[in-house]
């Protein structure tokens, strides 16, 4: 199927994919008088003496705003936010869809960070979380931690964290099934930029000591003469325990796992024949993969995922994020910590049954009708045991 050329007609027939609808009618003077002028003024009073109120009088607890600036769009680059706006209607039809969440697509015509900052800042009211969305790396960063710094709201920013949640997801299962444990693999990231930084510290998080991050440049190791500007820097103290240097096949040598966040055909079957027994492969580059699936287990990979839907164990942040704003809304979480994501990601790889398991089965389909309300369940209790929730 030419996939360009459905979406281009899909898109044109329904100039766009998501539209706005009312909860009630208004088809008598009465209607009218209660849902707008002069009834309505109740509950704006009841929100001035009490904002917290805009949770019971306003649509505030079910909605978020998908922001983007355009900045990384896919891998279309840098296209602007208003080019950006397909993507950012899909975002909000598959939060509807998979978690009953409203959202509405928030498109910048500025990339300075503080503009964008400020932009949240002003429309936050509106909402009762915020979804960054395709913002190029590092600035990414600093946006999201002054936002979760400066807001009472949950601020997640998907390309992030949504799949470093479901990289771990998968990897909990794939661990099971070639008999390892988080805290004794190594694991080698390819392509440290934002989603693989979150990665960086999502596995730390969860157990992982060992592990090795490459990039164009290399294995990253404190003084490299080339690329360690901002985030770069800061990841150098938490990996490469060894001090190893060199490249790509370098950093393999004797790694369990190999994570790919770059580019496609950049991991050789050579490269995987220098990896420890039983090599688990997350080859995510779209929509080319480091490696390709058939190739990959030709070269001796036990467990294989990638980002594709036409390959075993398709590895997408759609399994994470509607469940994970699903649960923080339903506590009215103040933001969204590493024990809610935590929780997410074992909620996943738990849908797997043993019967279920194996080398082409680690993670649940993105069609999986149970995956949400377990991750919005998950986070929720998670948000109640931290603190977060204020419900």
């Amino acid at each position: 199927m030419d996939y360009a050329k459905a979406a281009l007609a899909l898109h044109a027939e329904h100039h766009g994919k998501i539209t706005i609808e009312g909860k009630v009618t208004v088809r008598t003077r009465d209607d009218l008088s209660t849902a707008y002028t002069p009834g309505v003024a109740a509950p704006c009073l009841e929100i001035a003496r009490n904002p917290a109120e805009a949770y019971t009088y306003t649509s505030k607890g079910n909605l978020i705003a998908v922001v983007t600036d355009g900045s990384a769009v896919l891998g279309l680059g840098n296209i602007g936010g208003q080019a950006a706006m397909p993507v950012m209607e899909g975002k909000s039809l598959l939060f509807k869809q998979f978690g009953g969440v409203d959202a509405v697509p928030i498109c910048l015509s500025t990339q300075d960070p503080e503009e964008i900052i400020k932009a949240v800042r002003w429309l936050a009211p509106t909402f009762g979380g915020i979804n960054l969305e395709d913002i190029a790396s590092p600035k990414c960063f600093d946006i999201e931690q002054r936002l979760e710094q400066e807001l009472e709201i949950p601020v997640f920013h998907d390309d992030q964290h949504g799949t470093a949640i479901v990289v771990l997801a998968a990897l909990i299962n794939a661990l099971k099934i070639v008999g390892k444990e988080m805290e004794r693999i190594r694991v080698v990231l390819n392509g440290p930029g934002s989603a693989g930084t979150a990665v960086i510290h999502m596995l730390r998080a969860a157990g992982v000591t060992d592990i090795i991050a490459c990039d164009e440049h290399g294995i990253l190791y404190s003084g490299r003469p080339a690329g360690l500007e901002g985030h770069k820097a800061g990841l150098c103290t938490i990996t490469n325990r060894e001090g190893k240097t060199g490249g790509l096949a370098e950093a393999l040598e004797g790694a369990d796992v190999f994570i790919g966040l770059s580019v496609g055909g950049c991991l050789k079957p050579e490269m995987i024949a220098r990896m420890a027994e039983d090599p688990i492969v997350f080859a995510m580059a779209n929509p080319v993969p480091e490696i390709m699936y058939d190739e990959a287990i030709a070269a001796g990979v036990r467990v294989m995922g990638t980002g594709r839907s036409d390959m075993p164990n398709q590895i997408n942040n759609v399994l994470a994020f509607p469940g994970v704003f699903r649960g923080a809304l339903d506590v009215r979480a103040r933001d969204i910590d590493q024990g809610m994501k935590l929780a997410a990601a074992h909620a996943i790889a738990g849908l797997i049954t043993p019967e279920e398991l194996g080398p082409e089965t680690i993670i649940p389909s993105l069609f999986d009708e149970r995956v949400a309300p377990a991750v919005a369940k998950a986070v929720a209790e998670a948000a109640r045991a931290s603190g977060s929730a204020r419900l």
